[in-house]
């Protein structure tokens, strides 16, 4: 199996949905290469992106659970770089 680098870019809108999203994140952790997140209050939102490293299923679950949290957009950018699976 292999892995790709992508970003996840995650627009909070409902900061009540905020502990959720982090138990996410903390669920897929192993393949998170950093985050950042950038607190825009006059808009009431944050803007979060998320550099990963894992296989292409493991990125689109991850996407996938965050986008159907209530008031979370997500949106995932892949990059060319294939490596081998390491078995993280």
């Amino acid at each position: 199996m292999e892995t790709r680098v992508a970003i996840i870019g995650i627009i909070v809108e409902n900061s009540e949905s905020v502990s959720e999203l982090n138990a996410i994140l903390h669920e897929y952790g192993s393949y998170i290469i950093g985050r950042m997140g950038i607190p825009y209050s006059e808009k009431n939102v944050s803007v979060i992106s998320v550099a990963v490293d894992a296989p292409q299923d493991v990125i689109s679950a991850l996407s996938g659970k965050i986008g159907k949290l209530n008031g979370v957009s997500a949106k995932t950018a892949y990059s060319k770089v294939v490596t081998k699976y390491d078995n993280r």
